[in-house]
């Protein structure tokens, strides 16, 4: 199953992360990556950038080596109020953000709250795509989460290396909650979550996944560029995705 668009990749710039975005842009390149997310963690986290480093991340060009860049966070889910570690404007003006769980700033409690806060954050309307939902320091209840998402139309992340280097135990669950967005009409993205550039592009444990439970290849929406891009300009964000766009047309 080919591939176009890593929707999650992080930098040196996340403090512990071990690649530039030079290097990962090289990776993209290689592997045929037409698309690539840089994600960065959000502020809070320890080790993060500042906050003027997502602000200023319109100094990064469009296109680098034939690659479209998406400018993007990884923002932390604060509480179950469904808060973010960015206010709403600066969300706005990125063109991909992803919401996460995260144990230095969100302790781990139950079921029903980590699911509260999952789909109060989706329903905010703040989050493109729900990272590494199968984390088992956060269960969650898959059903509720996949319903949600695919109303409020907030991607499910099948995250590679929950599978390899983080989150051990996640596989269940990440099926689990697979299995949940193909009932309810939702999509995937599948984001290498990539920590070192050599991981850049590497979705085979997400590919396993999928098509062990014969999930529709048609709505993994990370599969083609052109239509990921669509997603995100329809999501009536401010950022301009029109030089990506055209890039894609073209092709």
């Amino acid at each position: 199953m080919y591939n176009e668009v890593d929707s999650h990749t992080h930098t040196v710039a996340s403090g512990h992360a071990y690649s530039t975005l030079a290097e990962n842009i090289a990776v993209a390149v290689e592997r045929e990556i037409k698309l690539l997310a840089i994600t960065d963690h959000g502020p809070a986290m320890p080790g993060a950038p500042h906050p003027w480093f997502f602000s200023n991340i319109r100094v990064v060009p469009r296109i680098i080596n034939g690659v479209g860049v998406l400018r993007g966070v990884e923002a932390n889910i604060m509480n179950n109020s469904g808060e973010l570690d960015m206010n709403p404007d600066e969300l706005r003006r990125l063109d991909i953000v992803l919401g996460g769980l995260h144990e230095p700033l969100f302790t781990p409690r139950n079921r029903a709250t980590h699911t509260e806060a999952v789909i109060r954050t989706m329903a905010s309307g703040q989050i493109d795509v729900f990272a590494h939902g199968g984390n088992p320091a956060f269960p969650i209840d898959a059903d509720e989460v996949a319903k949600a998402a695919a109303e409020y139309r907030v991607l499910i992340e099948i995250n590679n290396s929950s599978f390899t280097t983080s989150r051990a135990g996640s596989e269940p669950n990440c099926r689990a909650l697979a299995e949940a967005v193909a009932v309810h009409g939702g999509q995937l993205t599948f984001g290498s979550d990539a920590h070192f550039a050599g991981h850049v592009g590497v979705f085979d444990q997400c590919v396993a996944l999928v098509q062990s439970i014969g999930f529709p290849e048609e709505r993994i929406i990370s599969r083609r560029a052109l239509g990921f891009l669509n997603f995100l300009i329809s999501k009536n964000k401010h950022s301009d995705l029109s030089e990506l766009s055209a890039l894609f047309d073209s092709q």
